[in-house]
């Protein structure tokens, strides 16, 4: 082993972490660590936004469950990941963030672009550090990734000092120790399996947790030989294929909705791989008195309409197992909440034939849903859309529709489409956004076309934040400040060599989908939408009355 500096003993911790791709912005700070990369094995993706860097790296941990690693240079450049970063920590992302930073030399006094980042990072990552030792370099970067990608996985933060990176290093990147399984006791499973044998109406509400697991088949196969209703939090979406009998798909909105009644009559409600982030339990529990069981790899958080009667803690797909060996449900009826799958398929099959335009926000994710293939990948970004992307696009396999739910941050669509076309390449990508969040981060549709992931950018056109006139008009009867202008999207793509579309009737949807999808370069599509929808959906929902399933 020649001389190396500081930089160079990072990238090759990196290297030995498995890193695939490095997400960031050059910067006179990192400086060294760019130039280490050069040499590297890792594919630098230079981005247009430390936003779009951040972004991708969070996308790219959720679909791997490695960790993504972004850079940046100091101050603006690592204020600008921060949206990226606290979006991997609260959905539950493995992210290692790599800051450029000021000289040691100079960070007591006044100094340009001085900030202090690991104060500035700890509120929204798991654990941040400064390297300040070279030697420390292997240490603080394997730390890091355990950390990152450790129940419940999320971001980490590396601060690296220009000096530093400079400085001669001697060291050599951590073994990586290997994570045994973690099974749950005993007596909690046994009394797991005897609440779910004596309960008449239970129902499965599962989360992120249980695909991170990977316990889609276990959890199909419990839910199947029980006989008991599953339903899924938005980032859950196909755990169990949404055209399985016992599939009550997505539940999260913040107004009633069918899957409310199941809530409503459950005698006891089994939480797999749940994470409270994602949907308050005050909204399916709000007086704290449903029985819950609790499998998860962690311990639950504590909430006082989320009190479980049992704690099943361990890896997921075994609890499942060791419950279902032990419960017995001959003799129970069939569960109540089995009898709203026919109210839902039907409130979803029916605008599969509506013809307005502009188009109702169910007709295309209805015309979306057959174009796409069960392993294609939909990234929902956030608005009104993720809420009808949320209720209405199924799914057959996880990790097929990427939905921020945790921090839920706008702008992460097309960053994130270009991860996951790197991380599948050989699967269709659609970024689904509304007009807001498209003008987020639209620039990186130059970054897509530069490092070949084509795939398709869905706009929901409404000229506004649809999704706060929603809850302006619920809660004040009016909206206010909420319209802006657009540019020609069409235009738009075409000045950056993507390929434009716009939809000009219902019937064009489906064809130019298909059509967009076959392109090799991105594509862009401009899809004018009935956000009128959204108020007639809050009216069913205040009108909605359980007792016609009683």
């Amino acid at each position: 082993m020649g001389e190396m500096n500081t930089a160079e003993l990072l990238v090759q911790c990196l290297e030995n972490e498995g890193v695939e791709y490095v997400f960031g912005l050059p910067g006179e700070e990192n400086l060294h660590v760019l130039e280490a990369l050069k040499y590297s094995n890792i594919r630098f993706i230079t981005t247009r936004h430390e936003q779009g860097a951040a972004f991708m790296a969070d996308v790219y941990g959720r679909l791997t469950g490695k960790a993504g690693v972004c850079l940046s240079t100091l101050g603006p450049g690592a204020t600008n990941l921060m949206t990226g970063v606290a979006d991997a920590n609260l959905d539950r992302a493995p992210l290692v963030a790599i800051t450029g930073q000021v000289g040691t030399d100079r960070m007591h006094i006044e100094s340009h672009q001085y900030l202090d980042l690991v104060a500035m990072f700890a509120p929204v990552t798991k654990w941040n550090a400064q390297i300040v030792r070279p030697s420390n370099t292997p240490e603080i970067v394997r730390k890091a990734f355990k950390i990152a990608q450790t129940e419940k996985p999320g971001a980490v933060h590396i601060d690296l000092p220009e000096n530093i990176a400079a400085m001669a290093a001697v060291g050599k990147p951590l073994q990586k120790d290997s994570q045994e399984k973690v099974y749950a006791a005993f007596s909690s499973i046994e009394k797991a399996a005897e609440l779910i044998s004596k309960a008449e109406h239970p129902l499965i509400l599962v989360g992120n947790g249980g695909i991170r697991a990977n316990a889609s088949k276990m959890l199909t196969d419990f839910a199947t030989k029980l006989n008991i209703p599953v339903a899924n939090t938005f980032m859950g979406k196909g755990v169990i294929r949404y055209t399985h009998p016992l599939a009550l798909w997505a539940v999260g909105l913040q107004q009633r909705d069918y899957i409310s009644c199941g809530f409503d009559r459950a005698d006891l409600v089994i939480c797999v791989g749940y994470d409270l982030v994602e949907y308050s339990p005050k909204k399916w529990n709000p007086n704290g008195d449903i029985p819950i069981i609790h499998i998860s790899m962690t311990s639950a958080e504590v909430d006082s309409s989320y009190i479980p009667a049992v704690e099943v803690v361990g890896d997921i797909s075994d609890s499942l197992q060791e419950i279902l060996a032990r419960a017995d449900r001959t003799g129970k009826p069939v569960p109540y909440a089995v009898d709203l799958r026919t109210e839902i398929l039907k409130d979803y099959l029916q605008y599969s034939k509506d013809d307005a335009f502009p188009i109702k926000p169910q007709k295309i994710i209805y015309d979306l849903r057959q174009v796409m293939g069960p392993d294609d990948i939909v990234i929902s970004d956030v608005g009104a859309h993720k809420m009808w992307m949320a209720r209405h696009y199924h799914c057959e396999r996880p990790n097929t529709c990427i939905i921020s739910n945790g921090f839920a941050a706008m702008g992460i669509a097309i960053p994130g489409a270009i991860a996951a076309k790197l991380v599948h390449p050989e699967h269709r990508v659609v970024a689904v956004t509304g007009d807001g969040g498209f003008m987020m981060n639209c620039q990186e549709l130059e970054t897509a076309l530069r490092v070949g992931t084509p795939f398709v950018t869905l706009i929901f056109n409404d000229g506004g934040y649809g999704l706060i006139e929603w809850k302006q008009y619920n809660q004040f009867g009016e909206s206010a400040f909420v319209k802006f202008g657009n540019p020609d999207f069409v235009k738009f793509a075409e000045s950056m060599g993507l390929k434009g579309y716009r939809v000009e009737s219902c019937l064009d949807l489906m064809p130019i989908l298909k059509e967009a999808l076959e392109q090799d370069v991105p594509a862009v599509i401009d899809c004018p939408v009935d956000y009128q929808e959204n108020l007639r959906f809050s009216q069913r929902a205040g009108d909605l009355t359980c007792e016609i399933w009683d």
